[in-house]
């Protein structure tokens, strides 16, 4: 699978500005002082680099694009840091069938789901407020206060159809 097919994505800001960088990276550092972690500039690059894309990353991928920036960082590094921001919720793990982890930001985005092809692996991203409906209905039932969820369609996309029937032919 590749990185073009994993791109149709949605989100409520386009680019994210100076502004949500700064506050991200205060989300960030409160994060790290509070699991008794420095500061670093290795850290602050990943953080950026990962801010920058709105793809849905690998830790190989994310790992590629920092050393472009700083070639000193290892990817035992970037890897630990998407932990860290999982953490603090400015990013999330996502599965798309292949095995692979990858990883989104969240910072100021919506909760979103995704629909996946078992066939090619691409992914459309999509919004439901039935499903968010759902999850405050089931956390009041069962008296929990819902944080987040995910929620993945897995079937076959329009073009795998397409060829599945011309192969049939």
């Amino acid at each position: 699978m590749t990185l073009a097919m994993l791109q149709k994505r949605i989100d409520d800001h386009s680019t994210i500005s100076r502004q949500m960088v700064r506050e991200a990276e205060t989300i960030f550092h409160d994060h790290l002082k509070r699991v008794g972690l420095k500061r670093t500039g290795q850290r602050a690059t990943i953080l950026r680099t990962f801010l920058d894309t709105r793809d849905h990353l690998s830790t190989d991928e994310l790992y590629r694009l920092v050393k472009k920036k700083d070639d000193r960082i290892g990817f035992t590094t970037v890897y630990r840091t998407l932990k860290l921001l999982s953490e603090c919720r400015l990013a999330s793990e996502v599965a798309f069938n292949d095995g692979i982890a990858r990883y989104e930001h969240q910072y100021q985005r919506r909760n979103h789901h995704h629909m996946v092809c078992t066939e090619c692996g691409s992914s459309v991203e999509f919004f439901s407020p039935g499903i968010e409906r759902v999850e405050q209905e089931i956390g009041r039932k069962h008296k929990y206060l819902p944080t987040r969820h995910t929620f993945q369609i897995y079937g076959i996309c329009e073009k795998c159809q397409k060829k599945q029937k011309r192969t049939a032919l």
